[in-house]
């Protein structure tokens, strides 16, 4: 496990810190194969993952994404990891989330964010393509509009703009109160059910 994620486990849930905040909580290898590891192992009803400080994540860490992270397949076993938890998975947005950790949010189930979040997912900027599976699923929660308003024309979104237009479920000042209250049921649920109704909703 890294230095720089932070895993907890109380009852009914996980939760998966990214634990830089110095560095804006920005990305390394090391911390990418954390996440997906905490995440393809959780053994609750619910999934929070989340960011230390007053930022999500502004992505790759520059020297790593230099060094070839940014093309890497880590993080696609980032996305896959989350996407394929049984459960409800919920994206904490306490702040910006930008560049590769966007690929976090779009496998959650559900995103909640504070305030002052911010959204950008830079590739056409920087000349990468964005991780496979993130345009379809972008493209499902905005519509192809906005997903290439995001991807191609460089959009910087804000939380309200967030939440007009799909990105993210809820905006709201206390995090934690509203993480708990969408996670009430399934922690309340007989074991497979939230797996059930996910899987019907395909």
């Amino acid at each position: 496990m890294s230095d720089h994620v932070r895993v907890a486990r109380a009852e009914g849930r996980v939760t998966i810190t990214l634990d830089r905040p110095g560095k804006a909580n920005a990305l390394t290898e090391e911390m990418l194969d954390a996440v997906a590891r905490a995440a393809g192992t959780a053994d609750a009803p619910v999934l929070v993952v989340t960011g230390a400080g007053d930022v999500f994540s502004a992505g790759a860490d520059l020297e790593a994404a230099r060094s070839g992270l940014a093309t890497s397949g880590v993080w696609e076993r980032v996305s896959g990891a989350i996407a394929a938890f049984p459960g409800l998975s919920v994206a904490a947005l306490n702040g910006p989330c930008a560049g590769g950790a966007m690929g976090m949010m779009l496998a959650c189930d559900l995103r909640v964010a504070v305030p002052g979040a911010r959204f950008f997912y830079p590739v056409m900027k920087l000349g990468f393509l964005p991780q496979p599976s993130d345009p379809g699923r972008l493209r499902a929660l905005v519509g192809p509009a906005r997903a290439k308003l995001i991807l191609m024309g460089g959009a910087r979104v804000t939380a309200d703009e967030a939440l007009a237009m799909g990105l993210v479920d809820r905006v709201t000042e206390d995090l934690g109160a509203e993480v708990d209250a969408l996670s009430a049921d399934a922690m309340a649920a007989r074991e497979g059910h939230a797996a059930a109704i996910k899987a019907m909703l395909g």
